[in-house]
């Protein structure tokens, strides 16, 4: 049975890894589907394999501002008293521009 189990290989796994991470790994390519020389579908892969060390040394972070992954991300959403405002705002610009419409169209009969 110890035959079977591979120190050499698991460490070997581990370095590699470590490097990856380390130093990063970027993989790149693009997928095209033609049918009779007509371009159906083009699908872009990029794919950046890094440790959040380094990730942040390159200048990515985008992790911390993405409300679905941290908790004290500011997503951009207004608080609910602002909203409501805002939304109040644009239903009454909405009720305007509809009743300029409508008046409009009753001048014109």
């Amino acid at each position: 049975m110890p035959e079977l189990v591979n120190p050499t290989r698991s460490q070997g796994l581990v370095d590699i890894l470590d490097r990856v991470l380390d130093k990063g790994l970027v993989i790149a390519g693009d997928i095209k589907i033609n049918l009779a020389n007509v371009e159906l579908l083009t699908i872009q892969i990029r794919l950046l394999v890094c440790s959040i060390d380094k990730a942040e040394q390159i200048g990515l972070n985008w992790w911390r501002t993405d409300p679905r992954l941290s908790t004290s991300a500011t997503s951009g959403i207004l608080p609910g008293g602002q909203l409501d405002e805002r939304l109040e705002r644009i239903e009454r610009q909405l009720q305007q521009l509809t009743d300029t419409k409508s008046s409009r169209g009753r001048g014109k009969t």
